[in-house]
């Protein structure tokens, strides 16, 4: 995959710190539509989810750790079966905001919380691994600070 192929550059821009930061908090989005019976809100929600990864303009360094996070993930999608843990991760993660969405059609409050709650806490530790990931790649790429 060339690095200024379109998924590259859909990337960049999905690494700018707003972009990121932003996706991180939509999974209380999607519980909005399944509490209120209110299926239309799915339109929007879809809308904001495709426009968020390219709203901001491509990240111009790699000093945060959402840049950071977001680049190792688009290394890794690469080989998804090169780190089991991030692979153990995204299935408690995806398990966690089914389990979101099905209390809070089920207008379980607590169940609806909690499981929000452990979603955004296993990607923030997808995210610390996608970082640290980047982080040696791209010091093996640039060797020893001279």
């Amino acid at each position: 995959m060339s690095e200024n192929g379109f998924y590259a550059r859909i990337f960049r821009r999905h690494a700018h710190p707003v972009s990121a930061w932003s996706r991180l908090l939509r999974a209380p989005l999607l519980l909005v539509p399944l509490w209120t019976r209110r299926w239309w809100l799915y339109v929007p929600i879809g809308a904001w989810f495709a426009v968020n990864p390219v709203m901001t303009p491509p990240a111009h360094d790699t000093s945060s750790f959402a840049t950071r996070a977001i680049l190792g993930e688009e290394s890794w999608t690469r080989d998804p079966r090169s780190e089991p843990t991030i692979l153990a991760l995204t299935v408690m993660a995806s398990t966690s905001l089914m389990g979101a969405m099905v209390a809070g059609y089920r207008h379980r409050m607590t169940g609806a919380v909690a499981c929000t709650g452990m979603f955004e806490a296993v990607t923030l530790m997808q995210w610390r691994l996608w970082a640290d990931r980047f982080t040696r790649e791209t010091s093996q790429t640039t060797g020893p600070p001279l």
